[in-house]
């Protein structure tokens, strides 16, 4: 749950009455066949900019900034780590830091994998298993999200490690890495 702080109390203190407003309009409304579909539509708008506004003030208010950021891989269980630091830089509170690493195989450096680049299985025990519906498809990019950090005051720093399986066929990897708070 995110952590609020007063932008949001503001912005969800307007967005009430502009739904108060809505409501008081299509009571008045003389045409009683409408007055549903006012109140529904009105209510709806209300709930989306209320979820809206929450996502925008997170965005600008609680920042996030990453550092000493190394990873490791351990080849005896098959897993790679990651390990940094995150700090608070903003000035509120943050009730979750989330850690996102996408590794991207064969070293695409923009991210993207094309139809081509999919690993093609070889050998005698791949020829046959396709025509049984057992052709292995293995993604050549994955993303993992991981909390690292919760309730992190502002200016405030904490150590994070996360580990998760390394896929054996990945060559050459990129990884990206993110940090985002709410």
């Amino acid at each position: 749950m995110t952590l609020f702080n007063y932008w949001h109390y503001i912005v969800l203190s307007l967005i009430f009455l502009m739904w108060a407003g809505g409501i008081i309009a299509a009571l008045k409304q003389t045409n009683k066949k409408l007055l549903y579909s006012m109140l529904f539509s009105v209510t709806l708008v209300a709930v989306f900019m209320a979820v809206f506004s929450v996502i925008i003030v997170d965005k600008y208010t609680k920042k996030v900034q990453l550092s000493k950021l190394h990873n490791k891989r351990l080849l005896s269980t098959e897993e790679i780590s990651y390990y940094g630091i995150v700090k608070n830089v903003g000035k509120f509170p943050i009730g979750s830091v989330t850690f996102e690493i996408k590794l991207v195989n064969k070293g695409h450096a923009t991210g993207n994998v094309k139809g081509g680049n999919y690993y093609k299985a070889s050998g005698f025990l791949g020829f046959f298993s396709k025509g049984f519906g057992m052709g292995s498809y293995k993604p050549q990019s994955i993303t993992k999200k991981f909390i690292v950090a919760k309730n992190l005051q502002p200016g405030a720093m904490k150590s994070f490690r996360v580990y998760f399986r390394y896929p054996p066929y990945f060559r050459n990897t990129a990884d990206f890495a993110k940090v985002y708070g709410h």
